[in-house]
C-alpha cells in the first residue's frame, strides 16, 4: 500500500503520532482507542505493509515502532515539492517587482 494512502485514514495517522513518541505494544495502541483489537490489528498492519512502521515480536507481545526509512520516503518528497514551489514562487516575486507589473 502507498505511505500516503495508508495515512488517509485518522487513526493510523494517530498510531504514527503516538509511535513518534516510543515504541509501543499492540495492546498500548488498542487501549487508546474505542475500536476493537483486530480493527487496530488491521490498521498496524496496513502502516506495516506501508513500511511506516515495524515489529518486534517479544514472546506474546508486538512491539511497534516507526520505520525511519519509511518516514524517509515522505521527507524526500517533501523536499522535491518544495523546491519546485520555492523557485516557482522566487519566480513570481520577481515578476511581481518588475517596473510596470500589475498590483
Amino acid at each position: 500500500m502507498d505511505r500516503f494512502a495508508a495515512l488517509a485514514d485518522p487513526t493510523r495517522r494517530s498510531i504514527v503520532e503516538m509511535l513518534g513518541a516510543r515504541a509501543l505494544s499492540a495492546g498500548e495502541i488498542g487501549a487508546c482507542f474505542s475500536a476493537s483489537a483486530p480493527a487496530i490489528s488491521q490498521h498496524l498492519k496496513v502502516l506495516r505493509e506501508a513500511g511506516l512502521v515495524t515489529v518486534e515480536v517479544r514472546g506474546q507481545q508486538r512491539i511497534y515502532r516507526l520505520d525511519p526509512a519509511g518516514l524517509e520516503a515522505f521527507d524526500a518528497w517533501l523536499r522535491k515539492v518544495r523546491r519546485f514551489w520555492g523557485r516557482h514562487l522566487d519566480l513570481l516575486e520577481r515578476e511581481l517587482a518588475e517596473p510596470g507589473a500589475p498590483d
